[in-house]
């Protein structure tokens, strides 16, 4: 009788590490359900694992800003595990529990990383942007439940805490537990009382609580794990509940990736109420035991980080970054003083990257920009790039175990082959449902109208090539996004309307260099009105809660586009602000003859009409470094480039 062999065992490792190179692999990590992969049970496990694996590597190298890069303070994956204790057995103490939301507010440093990850393990982490609004703070507060705020103290954002005192005093939350800059200088200023409000340093406070082990009972998969805000379709952003396995699954997805190992160094510069910040650059590195360098408390809005950007690659190894197009494009400007062959794998996404900007930074660096997509509602990242295949126009791959479709109209059902449609996840990465409420056995949670049938609608118009690959064609959703930030256009359309004057406001997107898109409005007056779009901007200076949903113009208009059925018909408004835009470029160049601007199947596209080839020339330039659709022709013949 033949012998009948076992198949050669797979240790732990063989499972957690598939081979993932490039798009072909996709099929065979598949071929391996993910239940089978191991994978830790929640992000604290995860924290765990890397502790007891790495107790001695260095977890974060955090420096206090770009002045002083040179003079970071690093913690160990053991002395990050042992911070991590300490806050969340303080939050336990407070009496934060599994279904309790643990706000947290302030500019990155080195206690907010622990902070978070503590919030994770004690309840839920509600991470709050705050550049909002006093007003949209407290709003989010209340829709979370937290009645314990972690914030920036009097040291690292004087106005932020300024708002925590305000809303403290308001009675919108009972604990405030203040963090400190990353190696602060000074000893820390005395805290205020305020009737009813326990306040003290988190630090300090968590001194005396266990390292070594949390008192309470450690979360479960199916746990909610946070509560991240979006930009949403209302004034006030939605609040987004992602479980456990949601985020150790996408963090996963994104270290299954064997051009980076557990010697490649993570960059980190994005805040950390950004999905980005919390899957792609603290979770991800946890599975193998990565080093990750935390920029400043201002990221990459210290404008001193870029001078000195080159050599902290250098000094400290940096491997893979993730940032926004308009970051590179200032990359781009500053020489490459150091050495920075270290530096292999630099991830763009949030917005559309305009081709030029990946041209002219892989020559200054020669680096290859490798765009992503993803969303917060799928937890962070959906889509990749291989930076050995690229798909021109393509955001890239889906990620494991996640799938993809493309949906048309109202309906469900999926597109044809190459067909445009709005693009739709499901799989392990697609979140709870946003907070609709709260009960005696934690949050209520709704699709609203997003999910069906474990389907996530994204709101983004797209089609997938033959080879899977996903090429995205505008936004289903009106939200502006400005360098990476979403702005929902209700913040500038509400604060207009105030106005006595204004009947009827748009706000959308103008193309920038820059920024990607900056906002604009445009409205209607009342008549007999002689109010001027000058003082229409002053007014909305004054009234839009939120410093980047600001507009760069306001344009007066006999009235404001609609559909066939009455419906306000944005598009249109992009068209415009897309002409204008593309008007003030080019103008002043010789042998511009004409710029139309069209509506071509749901997208804006424009087409410059010029005199010779040399006129072409100089319009490419000129728009090259936008992210925008159009086309030349040149003299009578009308070839189009």
């Amino acid at each position: 009788m033949t012998e009948q062999l076992s198949p050669p065992a797979i240790d732990d490792e063989q499972l957690l590490w598939p081979q993932s190179v490039g798009p072909h692999d996709l099929a065979d990590i598949e071929t391996v359900p993910l239940d089978r992969r191991g994978l830790p049970e929640s992000t604290y496990a995860l924290l765990v694992r890397a502790a007891t694996r790495w107790p001695d590597r260095t977890a974060v190298t955090v420096l206090p800003d770009a002045a002083r890069w040179r003079e970071p303070l690093q913690r160990s994956y053991s002395q990050l595990l042992a911070d991590v204790h300490r806050y969340a057995n303080l939050l336990h103490a407070k009496g934060v529990g599994r279904s309790d939301a643990v706000a947290l507010i302030g500019p990155n440093c080195a206690e907010l990383i622990g902070a978070t990850l503590a919030a994770q393990l004690a309840g839920i982490a509600a991470p709050i942007n705050g550049a909002l609004a006093p007003l949209h703070i407290g709003e989010l507060l209340r829709r979370s439940g937290a009645r314990v705020l972690i914030s920036a103290g009097p040291e690292l954002s004087a106005p932020l805490w300024e708002t925590t005192r305000s809303l403290a005093a308001a009675g919108a939350v009972d604990t405030i537990l203040v963090l400190r800059p990353t190696t602060p200088t000074d000893a820390p200023p005395a805290l205020p009382v305020i009737d009813g409000v326990d306040i003290g340093y988190l630090d300090e406070r968590a001194g005396d609580h266990d390292p070594h082990t949390f008192a309470g009972v450690a979360p479960a998969a199916t746990d909610l794990a946070a509560l991240f805000h979006t930009g949403g379709t209302t004034g006030v952003p939605k609040l987004a509940a992602h479980t456990h396995a949601n985020e150790v699954a996408n963090a996963w997805m994104l270290a299954a990736n064997e051009l980076l190992d557990q010697d490649s160094v993570v960059f980190a510069a994005l805040p950390l109420f950004h999905v980005n910040a919390l899957v792609v650059t603290l979770l991800s590195p946890l599975f193998k035991g990565q080093p990750v360098v935390w920029a400043g408390s201002l990221g990459y809005r210290d404008p001193a980080l870029f001078a000195v950007f080159w050599k902290m690659v250098e000094r400290y190894g940096i491997a893979v970054m993730s940032a926004v197009p308009t970051v590179y494009a200032v990359l781009s400007q500053f020489p490459v003083d150091a050495d920075i062959t270290c530096l292999r794998y630099a991830a763009v996404g949030a917005s559309p990257l305009p081709p030029a900007v990946g041209a002219v930074f892989h020559a200054h660096t020669g680096v290859t920009l490798v765009e992503g997509y993803g969303l917060t509602e799928a937890t962070c990242a959906s889509a990749r790039s291989f930076p050995e295949y690229p798909r021109p126009g393509a955001v890239g791959q889906r990620m494991p175990y996640q799938r993809i479709s493309v949906v048309c109209d109202g309906d469900w059902d999926a597109a044809g082959p190459g067909e445009i449609g709005e693009l739709a996840i499901s799989g392990p990465t697609v979140f709870a449902g946003y907070v609709a409420g709260r009960d005696d056995n934690g949050y209520l949670l709704d699709g609203m109208g997003a999910l069906h049938d474990g389907w996530l609608r994204t709101g983004d118009l797209a089609h997938i090539d033959d080879e899977g690959f996903i090429h995205l064609h505008g936004r289903a959703k009106d939200l502006i996004i400005r360098g990476g930030h979403n702005i929902d256009p209700a913040l500038i359309e509400d604060a207009l309307l105030e106005h006595p004057d204004v009947v009827a406001a748009g706000a959308v997107g103008r193309p920038d260099v820059h920024a990607g898109e900056v906002p604009v409005a445009y409205v209607a007056l009342a008549a007999g009105a002689t109010v001027t779009e000058t003082e229409l901007l002053e007014w909305a200076g004054l009234r839009v809660p939120e410093r980047a949903a600001i507009p760069k113009a306001v344009v007066v208009v006999d009235a404001l586009p609609v559909t066939d059925v009455g419906k306000p018909y944005k598009l249109a408004l992009r068209a415009d602000a897309t002409s204008r835009e593309i008007h003030t470029a080019v103008d002043d160049l010789d042998g511009i003859v004409a710029v139309t601007t069209e509506i071509v199947d749901g997208t804006v596209r424009s087409t410059i009409d010029v005199t010779d080839v040399t006129a072409a020339d100089a319009v490419t330039q000129r728009l090259g470094r936008y992210a925008i659709a159009w086309g030349l022709r040149i003299g009578a013949e009308g070839s189009q480039s």
